[in-house]
């Protein structure tokens, strides 16, 4: 295990000299096998070792065991310990999401915020077993590229020197170096779907091949190299698919199937959530016809006037009455006077108010049901909703742009201007230039 741990440390550049590494530190065999086997060669690598143990508050009495055992541990190898408790069971109940999911969420939280105050890298024990587990979840969930590439031996802070380790590896190094270790009882059960591949799945598999763990390993190596490139070449194509608020769905459709996948899954990945290919097959769909496509963590896809969004699914159209505030005295624009005005630059002049317009009754606010809009120098007449389905101003935005308006004739919108009532003219005396004060 040793001469894996270092291959891995060294294959990945996962250690500067000088560095300071944060193992974390359940108290299982694997953890205890990282902390004993970094111990062991921290002089070799010059590094500073610290541990940090999570208590999930999950299994009672034996996660009060497992924090001792730790505790201990640290004590007797001289290594500092940082220790936090976490009722994960009413997390999980108030954030309503699965146990699994606010476990990950509440340690990698812990994790950041040592490696923030430390300077350090944060070493978690993950094996090419873990590896060879998380591709298999991820295929059963229906994955692109970025699901085969499984468990990162390298991200951001977080490093880990197990990966080119299988379980039998490090169950060979505790026998050998006689270390002591704690069993959660939750990974005797298939209560888990981890649990469940790890137990049912996988020795099925190796029966098929003995060497299964090593080529699943080989080929998230591969799939790591696929996914760089796609990276690369879906970056570029995102941006330029890009619009004002959203991606241009025709744009999109004309790009290969596997850019066009890979894209998808980036943009879903900006906005918080991970798509797997039955969404991706959905959205491409909406692409095509129109529509929306449910995703998790309260997102969803919308393809509409072709234009692809990823909205909160709680998304509302509303237009409930919006807060008033005078027009004079606010402050949201400057008068000029007839003369000013002849300096004024001309693309300035969209955001110029004919001061004949103003008066005590205009206000400064949102949009309100029966809002008419005239373009400027168009003399046509409009419904802000028209209008905005119109200039494809997503449906979130509508309700955030500021106006300036006469009872429901609106003189000028944010981001789009002056309408033709309100606009300077040759006989115009004096303007208010919008510069947007201090209104809020």
């Amino acid at each position: 295990m040793k001469h894996k741990l270092g291959a891995a440390l060294d294959k990945y550049l996962m250690l500067d000299s000088c560095d300071k590494v944060i193992v974390a530190l359940s108290g299982g065999a694997d953890s205890v096998a990282l902390l004993h086997c970094l111990n062991s060669v921290k002089e070799l690598y010059n590094i500073t070792l610290y541990a940090c143990h999570l208590n999930h508050m999950i299994r009672g009495d034996e996660a009060e065991r497992d924090e001792k055992f730790v505790r201990d541990l640290c004590s007797a190898l001289g290594i500092e310990l940082f220790v936090r408790k976490v009722d994960v069971v009413k997390l999980a109940q108030e954030q309503k999401q699965s146990l699994e999911l606010t476990g990950r969420n509440v340690r990698y939280e812990f994790f950041k915020e040592l490696s923030d105050k430390l300077s350090a890298k944060v070493a978690t024990a993950h094996t090419a077993s873990d590896n060879a587990e998380t591709v298999l979840y991820n295929l059963t969930r229906g994955t692109a590229v970025t699901g085969l590439t499984g468990i990162r031996p390298v991200r951001d802070y977080i490093i880990r020197p197990l990966i080119l380790c299988v379980r039998e590896d490090i169950e060979r190094y505790c026998d050998e170096n006689n270390l002591q270790y704690v069993t959660d009882s939750t990974n005797l059960t298939d209560d888990y779907t981890r649990n469940n591949i790890r137990h049912n799945v996988v020795p099925v598999l190796k029966g098929i091949n003995p060497d299964f763990m090593d080529a699943v390993s080989r080929m998230s190596d591969t799939m790591m190299d696929v996914k760089i490139y796609l990276d690369k070449i879906s970056l570029i194509e995102i941006k330029n698919c890009k619009t004002d608020y959203g991606y241009d769905a025709k744009k999109l459709l004309d790009l290969d199937k596997a850019v066009l996948t890979h894209s998808l899954c980036m943009i879903a990945k900006n906005r918080g959530v991970v798509i797997s290919n039955r969404h991706v097959e959905l959205i491409i769909d909406a692409l095509k016809n129109g529509g929306a496509v449910d995703l998790e963590n309260g997102k969803r896809a919308v393809c509409k006037q072709g234009v692809l969004r990823i909205v909160d699914s709680s998304l509302s159209e509303s237009c409930d009455k919006a807060d008033e505030v005078a027009f004079s005295g606010s402050g949201f624009a400057e008068y000029i006077s007839k003369e000013e005005l002849k300096n004024v630059n001309k693309k300035l002049l969209i955001n110029c108010i004919n001061c004949d317009i103003i008066t005590d009754s205009t206000v400064i606010r949102t949009r309100k049901e029966g809002d008419t809009f005239t373009l400027c120098n168009r003399n046509v007449t409009k419904s802000l909703k028209k209008l905005f389905n119109e200039l494809k101003i997503p449906a979130e935005k509508r309700s955030e742009l500021k106006l300036i308006a006469n009872g429901s004739n609106v003189l000028w919108i944010e981001g789009i201007g002056v309408s033709e009532y309100g606009k300077v003219n040759s006989n115009t005396e004096g303007a208010y230039l919008i510069t947007g004060g201090n209104y809020d």
